[in-house]
C-alpha cells in the first residue's frame, strides 16, 4: 500500500472541506449572526481541526512515490467519506442543536451522500449558517469531493484517471478528452451552470435567495435537504414544484450525455439506451401514480393529479427525496411502484442513487439471454449497451453487484429489527432502502412527513454506514476490511 499518496490526497480533501466550512461562516456572517454565536464559533472551530488533520496528512505523504494504483485509489474514496462524514458533524454538535452525536454523524452522512433523511426534527429552526452547511454538504457529495479535487489537481497525471472512475458513477471513458483533469473540470462547470440556473429558477418562481440557492444546491445534487418543515410542499406553489420537476430530471440524466448534447454531437442519440429507458420510467412511473391517484380520490385526472403524480415519481426515481404529499396515505399499489423505483434510481454518470438504470437494463437483457439459452445453448446472443458490445465480464459484474446489494439489504434489514423491536416490517425495509439506496424519505415511521430522530444511537450510525456504502457502491469501503489490500504496493 501507498501510504504516502493517500496522505496527500486526503490532506487535499481536507483543506477542500475546510474551505467549504469557511465560506459558511461566512455567509453566516453576512446573514446576521454574530462572530460570537454558537454556530460561527463551530465552524470556526471545525475549520481549525480540518486544517489541523490536512498539515498532518501532509507532513506524513510529503515524501514517497506519488504512484496511485487502483487499490489506493478506493482506500482514498472511502476513508475520505468516512472521514468527512465525522468531521461534517462537528457543527452540528459544536452548535448544541437539540440532538445526540449519532444524530450529527447521521445528518452529516446524509448530507454528503445526498440521502436526504434528516435526525433533526427542528431542523428548520437552525441558524442560517448551519442550514446552509446542510445544503452544502449535499452539492459537494452530490459529484463527489474526489471529483472536485481531481478536476484541479494536475501533478497525478494517469491516476486522477483512476480516482475520477472510481468516484463517480460513470468512467473516464464518457470523456473524449485526452487528459482526464480537463473532462471533470468540465463536469464541474456543467454543475456549476445548472446550479445557477436552478437558483435563478426558483428565485423568479416565488422563493426569496435564501430559499433558491439552498434549494438549488440540494436539488442539482439530488439530495433533498430543505431550509423549510414541510419541503417542498411548505410553498404551496404548481409553479416551483414543475421547476423543480425539470431540474431533479436532469440531474437525474447522466451528466456527460447533456453535455455532449451541448457540444451538437448528436449522434450519441442513437446510443444512450438508459437515458431512454430512464424517461420511459419516469412517464411510467408517473402515469400509474395517476391512476392509483384517481382510484384513491375518485377524481378524474386533471392538471394537479398529474403534478403531484409527477412530482413524486422524479423525486423518488432520482433519490431526491422532496415530499410535496404525504405518500404513506396512498394505496398499496402506489407505494409498492415507489418502493420498486426507489431501488432502481436514476441514470449512471449523475448525482442519483440507487441501482442505476443501465445495471437493471443489463441484467434484465442477462435474464432473457439466460431463458433463449436454455432452449437454443448453441446460439451467440451479444449483448450491446450505448453502441458498445458488452463484455461477459462486464454483465458478471451488473449481476454480481445487484446480488451484493440485495444480499446487504436483507442483512441490514436483520440488524434493524433487532435493534428496533418495536418498529413495523415497511419501517425496517424502507429504513435501509431509504439509507442504502440514497432516497431519503421512506414509509411509515419514517415517512415522508417523519423523521430518523426516534431510532436509537447504534442503528444511526449503522445506518450511516449505509447510506456510505451506497453512496460509493460498495466496493471503496469494503475494501478497507480486506487485509490483503493493505499489503505493501507493487
Amino acid at each position: 500500500m501507498n501510504s504516502a499518496i493517500i496522505y496527500k490526497l486526503l490532506s487535499m480533501v481536507l483543506l477542500a472541506l475546510s474551505a467549504v466550512f469557511a465560506l459558511c461562516a461566512c455567509a453566516g456572517l453576512l446573514l446576521g449572526e454574530s462572530i460570537r454565536d454558537d454556530s460561527i464559533q463551530a465552524f470556526i472551530l471545525t475549520v481549525a481541526v480540518s486544517i489541523g488533520i490536512a498539515l498532518i496528512c501532509h507532513i506524513l505523504g510529503r515524501k514517497g512515490e506519488a504512484k496511485l494504483f487502483r487499490r489506493e485509489a478506493l482506500f482514498v474514496i472511502g476513508i475520505s467519506w468516512i472521514l468527512a462524514t465525522f468531521i461534517g458533524a462537528l457543527p452540528y454538535i459544536l452548535t448544541h442543536v437539540n440532538g445526540s452525536i449519532a444524530d450529527a454523524i447521521f445528518e452529516s452522512a446524509s448530507g454528503l451522500t445526498t440521502t436526504g433523511a434528516t435526525a433533526y426534527s427542528d431542523f428548520h429552526e437552525f441558524p442560517k449558517s448551519l442550514l446552509i452547511w446542510r445544503s452544502m454538504s449535499q452539492w459537494a457529495g452530490g459529484l463527489g469531493v474526489v471529483v472536485f479535487f481531481v478536476a484541479i489537481l494536475s501533478s497525478l497525471g494517469a491516476g486522477a484517471k483512476i480516482l475520477f472512475s472510481n468516484e463517480s458513477s460513470g468512467t473516464s471513458a464518457d470523456f473524449d478528452h485526452g487528459r482526464i483533469q480537463s473532462g471533470a473540470f468540465l463536469l464541474m462547470l456543467f454543475y456549476l451552470g445548472l446550479s445557477s440556473a436552478c437558483a435563478i429558477a426558483y428565485k423568479l418562481g416565488g422563493m426569496d435567495w435564501f430559499q433558491a440557492i439552498n434549494h438549488a444546491m440540494t436539488t442539482v445534487s439530488t439530495g433533498g435537504f430543505s431550509t423549510e418543515a414541510m419541503s417542498m410542499g411548505q410553498f404551496q406553489s404548481p409553479t416551483l414544484e414543475w421547476i423543480s420537476i425539470v431540474f431533479m430530471l436532469v440531474s437525474g440524466t447522466t451528466f456527460v450525455y447533456i453535455i455532449r448534447l451541448f457540444r451538437g454531437q448528436t449522434h450519441i442519440l442513437r446510443q444512450s439506451n438508459e437515458v431512454y429507458w430512464f424517461y420511459g420510467l419516469v412517464a411510467g412511473t408517473t402515469l400509474l401514480l395517476m391512476v392509483f391517484l384517481v382510484d384513491l380520490t375518485g377524481q378524474l385526472p386533471d392538471h394537479e393529479s398529474l403534478r403531484v403524480s409527477a412530482f413524486q415519481a422524479v423525486s423518488i426515481i432520482t433519490t431526491t427525496g422532496y415530499a410535496t404529499t404525504d405518500f404513506n396515505q396512498w394505496l398499496p399499489p402506489a407505494e409498492m411502484t415507489l418502493l420498486l423505483v426507489m431501488f432502481i434510481g436514476g441514470c449512471s454518470g449523475s448525482t442519483s442513487g440507487g441501482v442505476k438504470v443501465v445495471r437493471i437494463v443489463i441484467a434484465i437483457r442477462a435474464a432473457t439471454r439466460s431463458i433463449t439459452h436454455a432452449f437454443r445453448p448453441n446460439v451467440t446472443i451479444p449483448m450491446r449497451m450505448g453502441g458498445q458490445t458488452l463484455s461477459e465480464r462486464a454483465i458478471h459484474s451488473v449481476v454480481l453487484f445487484i446480488i451484493l446489494m440485495t444480499a446487504l439489504q436483507l442483512l441490514a434489514m436483520l440488524f434493524v429489527s433487532a435493534n428496533e423491536p418495536n418498529l413495523s416490517f415497511a419501517g425496517v425495509f424502507s429504513c435501509v432502502q431509504a439509507t442504502l439506496f440514497n432516497i431519503g424519505p421512506g414509509f411509515e415511521e419514517v415517512g415522508p412527513t417523519e423523521n430518523f430522530q426516534f431510532l436509537r444511537s447504534s442503528t444511526k450510525i449503522f445506518l450511516s454506514l449505509l447510506m456510505i456504502l451506497g453512496r460509493l457502491e460498495l466496493y471503496a469501503v469494503l475494501v478497507l476490511f480486506i487485509p490483503s489490500a493493505w499489503k505493501r504496493f507493487s
